[in-house]
């Protein structure tokens, strides 16, 4: 038996799905806008969401950047109209760990559901990521690094995080942007480089590399 929150702002939906996930033996939660569905997801723990995108308040990509702030491992099944490439990619690449389209079959519904569950969810209980010994604190939102604590904002903690989870790779800009801020496209803005610089200020030594051209690298050696 897991325990799913069902996130769309469509009531009669809402219930539908709410009744079919529950008569497949999971107990369900439900939310109908943006806010109630951070609320649910900070307050109490769930297996997996379905969560809609187009929701009141503020969207289903707000909705994950705030939910993987806190707990990273968070599964997230999006079930949504908007189907085109760009938002896909989006979705995946800010972290959710599947896409379905409306209309939809429900027994292909309730078919992704159980397979996601039997795939085991990376940091759920994770409260620490170390690279080298840099010590990233889900939970605080904090860093220690050569025996400092080091205090980040919320755009910084997510920032670094990302990169540490890629650490020795290169992460490009478009990237950082797309799971760091949520934007699809590039807006041209220079919120990336900012935010390092701020991480820079912050820390005792170097801990991210400028990769010309590309983007950036995090390296604690």
């Amino acid at each position: 038996m897991a325990r799913l929150l069902v996130v769309e702002d469509e009531a009669r939906l809402r219930a539908y799905l709410a009744r079919t996930l529950e008569a497949d033996g999971h107990v369900v939660d439900s939310a109908g806008s943006g806010p109630d569905a951070v609320c649910r997801l900070l307050d109490g723990e769930f297996d997996l969401v379905v969560l809609d995108l187009m929701l009141p308040g503020f969207d289903g990509f707000e909705v994950m950047q705030r939910a993987f702030g806190r707990r990273p491992g968070q599964r997230v099944l999006v079930l949504s109209a908007v189907m085109d490439v760009a938002t896909r990619v989006r979705c995946l690449q800010i972290g959710a760990v599947d896409f379905l389209g409306k209309p939809f079959a429900t027994a292909e519904l309730v078919e992704r559901v159980r397979t996601r569950l039997r795939t085991p969810s990376a940091g759920v209980s994770q409260r620490w990521l170390r690279v080298g010994e840099a010590i990233l604190d889900l939970e605080r939102q904090a860093l220690t690094l050569d025996g400092r604590d080091v205090p980040l904002s919320h755009r910084e903690f997510m920032l670094l995080g990302h990169l540490m989870r890629r650490a020795g790779e290169v992460c490009s800009r478009r990237e950082l942007l797309a799971s760091v801020w949520g934007y699809a496209d590039d807006p041209g803005s220079n919120v990336v480089d900012v935010t390092v610089r701020r991480i820079r200020g912050k820390v005792p030594r170097p801990v991210i590399e400028t990769v010309r051209n590309v983007g950036y690298a995090f390296s604690a050696d």
